[in-house]
């Protein structure tokens, strides 16, 4: 029976556990990081540190053009031109791998494919998604059927012509990291030098055109820096994930800033240490594919900003809603107890802040935990027989109720609404105006005599 087992069990198939790469120590990473882990693996860093600066700079343009579909179809169809490329070039006797004829090919096809897409959508009226779309399928599909021709020829395989789907970092060459790092470098530097004109045409293409801008001129220089951003990530992380590189560190970068050059920067920075973090893990763990790595690090930053930005981040948002819903809740009930301590009521009674309650339609235990929080913070004051304001809750309620009657008023009387519907709008606006504004409503009130019946 022990010798069955031991069949069995040396001919059982090796657990998952058994496959896995062992986890780099702390000095090959510190090694990694610091570009001390030999000269291939330095320069695939600073290619793809090089690449991803690039995309997120170019990438802000495409996000405010609405440009990223066309981003990825421009990507689709390079495939066609790659394989083409090589086909030519065996056909005359040139080397077909050559990275500078190969990303050539890519480039030509690809602004085939951006010149069909403006053709499909201007002439037959066909809309522009749809056009991406067909266009997209179209120029891959006939890229895949190419890839079989090569594959096919006498000259052997595809000659590698695959890894542009995917991408193959860890096969780069210093030559084709030098050519990646040139056209990068081309991007960042005409980017920047032209920042002010595509600002413009981004933000207001009919100002543009009405003022004399080369609008079109313009737009195809935006869209060359795409396709050249395109062409230099083909190598890094292949066709299919290129466009993730333009997009994700723009749009992560839109969550911390609402200024165009900050935005570029930003854009740069998470683009760059995406491409720098993904080329060093895949240097630390051979098998991971460098492409893929790297945009997961750029969808790890994107969801950071996501849920972290200080301003536009999710969680900053929802407690910016929580904030403003219990300040609203917290200045109707001062409000309310307002108007009856105006009424002589120093206390209101249990069954008044029950009305109150059915009114705002809050539950029982929510009012509760509302006195409460205003007692603490001491805008009133709990008795045995109802609520009394506080000095600071009376000041709170009165500014309030005037507010309410100003932007009433106001509607009445310049926006001519019937002092019948304006209550609710107000109910609404009351608790967000500014003292700049409030000043600005008595000023307009003054002079057609109406602060004197908003004062309370």
């Amino acid at each position: 029976m022990r010798s069955l087992l031991g069949q069995i069990g040396h001919g059982a198939p090796p657990s998952l556990a058994a496959g896995s790469e062992p986890l780099p120590s702390w000095q090959e990473i510190l090694q990694t990081l610091g570009f001390q882990r030999g000269f291939n693996t330095t320069t695939v860093m600073l290619g793809t540190t090089l690449l991803g600066i690039a995309a997120g700079i170019i990438g802000c343009y495409a996000l405010l053009r609405k440009r990223s579909l066309m981003a990825d179809a421009l990507s689709h169809a390079t495939l066609p031109g790659i394989a083409l490329a090589f086909m030519i070039s065996a056909a005359i006797g040139i080397e077909g791998k050559s990275m500078a004829i190969l990303l050539i090919g890519a480039a030509v096809t690809g602004v085939l494919g951006v010149v069909t897409i403006q053709a499909i959508h201007r002439h037959p009226r066909v809309r522009e998604d749809a056009a991406i779309g067909i266009v997209l399928s179209v120029f891959f599909g006939a890229g895949i059927v190419l890839l079989s021709v090569v594959q096919s020829m006498s000259t052997g395989s595809q000659g590698g012509l695959s890894r542009f789907i995917y991408g193959q970092t860890a096969s780069m060459l210093t030559a084709d990291a030098v050519l990646m790092s040139v056209i990068t470098l081309v991007a960042i530097i005409s980017a920047v030098l032209l920042l002010k004109e595509f600002a413009l045409v981004s933000f207001n293409e009919g100002f543009a055109r009405v003022t004399g801008w080369p609008v079109t001129f313009i737009d195809l220089l935006m869209m060359s820096l795409i396709v050249l951003v395109t062409v230099a990530g083909l190598q890094a992380v292949g066709l299919i994930l290129v466009v993730a590189m333009l997009i994700i560190p723009a749009a992560a970068a839109r969550f911390w800033t609402d200024r165009l050059r900050w935005l570029v920067v930003i854009a740069a920075i998470i683009g760059g240490l995406s491409g720098y973090l993904g080329a060093a893990v895949s240097a630390l763990l051979p098998r991971k594919p460098a492409g893929a790595v790297i945009v997961l690090c750029a969808g790890a930053v994107f969801l950071a900003s996501m849920l972290l930005a200080p301003r536009r981040g999710m969680l900053a948002q929802g407690f910016q809603r929580a904030h403003l819903k219990w300040k609203i809740a917290r200045d109707h009930l001062l409000e309310q107890l307002h108007e009856r301590g105006a009424a002589g009521e120093a206390v209101v009674g249990h069954e008044e802040i029950r009305r109150v309650m059915r009114m705002r339609g809050w539950s029982g235990l929510r009012t509760g935990l509302f006195g409460r929080a205003l007692a603490f913070q001491g805008w009133l004051s709990s008795k045995s027989d109802g609520l009394r304001l506080t000095d600071r809750g009376r000041e709170q309620g009165g500014r309030v109720a005037r507010n309410h009657a100003l932007w009433e008023q106001y509607l009445v009387s310049h926006a001519d609404i019937a002092p019948s519907h304006v209550d609710w709008s107000v109910d609404k606006v009351e608790h967000v105006l500014s003292d700049e504004l409030i000043e600005e409503l008595e000023r307009a009130l003054d002079g057609r005599g109406a602060v004197q019946g908003a004062a309370l």
